[in-house]
């Protein structure tokens, strides 16, 4: 099966979406289930796995409730309050729905470059591994150094980097950011999303500006740990769904790489997704 690992869906009645505002043109209307479908038929994509764009477990549940009207959407990564005390409660319960396969708060907006190594986080990771949810990680370069300790001190969790960790392609910052990525070379249970390096790069950017991140990516965590994913629509600030699907599917075959596990088969692995 071939599935979009990253992917999105809001509506601006709900209100709940800070970070999207008039000024994100492109954007700043509601994107629904019916809108991505003639994209996943023209690339023969089988399914997604539909990730929060917000920072409530009311997005979270509505996420889930378009899941069981769209056989399409596979798996959801919703977002969980890491800091309440009882979030492992709340994990519990929203874990009973058979299509969350994820839990991902929203860290890149998060000031304190430590959150992640608190003992409330700490506390809500131990129940994500006890019901075998992945722990999606939004993260930036500045936050590889914890991340890389936040898995040591968890060596069971599944995690999966987002975006690359959004290196700054626009100002071709390379060599810290594949340093650090390096970290999690043996690293077995993390994974990383080859999705959202277009909305890094600068608004002339061409395939070539991308090659270097992407090597970096397969270098890493080889083709068994990367997961091809559009992250429509926030993508359409830089690229059409057409132009980051046929720029990966050209550099897979240029590099003799599976496109198998890239499009599909490594996805339907880590989120232990139903056919």
């Amino acid at each position: 099966m071939r599935i979009d690992a990253h992917q999105h869906f809001w509506r601006l009645e709900r209100n709940d979406y800070s970070w999207l505002t008039p000024e994100l043109t492109a954007l700043y209307k509601d994107f629904k289930p019916d809108d991505l479908l003639p994209l996943l038929n023209n690339h023969h994509i089988d399914g997604t796995v539909l990730v929060q764009a917000a920072p409530t477990e009311a997005e979270t549940q509505f996420l889930l409730r378009l899941s069981e009207q769209y056989e399409y959407i596979k798996g959801v990564v919703g977002w969980g309050d890491f800091d309440h005390s009882n979030a492992p409660k709340h994990i519990a319960e929203l874990a009973k729905h058979p299509k969350l396969v994820g839990i991902r708060p929203m860290i890149q907006d998060i000031k304190d470059i430590d959150w992640m190594l608190s003992p409330a986080v700490a506390k809500t990771l131990r129940s994500l591994r006890q019901h075998q949810l992945v722990f999606d990680a939004l993260v930036k370069p500045q936050h590889l150094k914890n991340l890389k300790q936040l898995i040591e001190q968890h060596p069971d969790l599944k995690v999966v980097i987002n975006h690359g960790a959004k290196p700054n392609i626009k100002e071709r910052e390379l060599h810290q950011w594949r340093t650090d990525l390096s970290a999690f070379r043996d690293l077995p249970n993390v994974s990383c999303k080859l999705s959202g390096l277009v909305t890094e790069a600068s608004s002339d950017w061409q395939a070539k500006d991308l090659f270097p991140y992407i090597d970096t990516i397969f270098d890493v965590f080889g083709e068994q740990r990367v997961l091809w994913g559009s992250d429509w629509p926030v993508s359409l600030l830089a690229s059409s769904y057409a132009k980051w699907f046929d720029i990966v599917e050209l550099y897979l075959t240029q590099n003799s790489l599976s496109k198998e596990k890239v499009f599909g088969e490594n996805t339907m692995n880590i989120y232990n997704l139903k056919k």
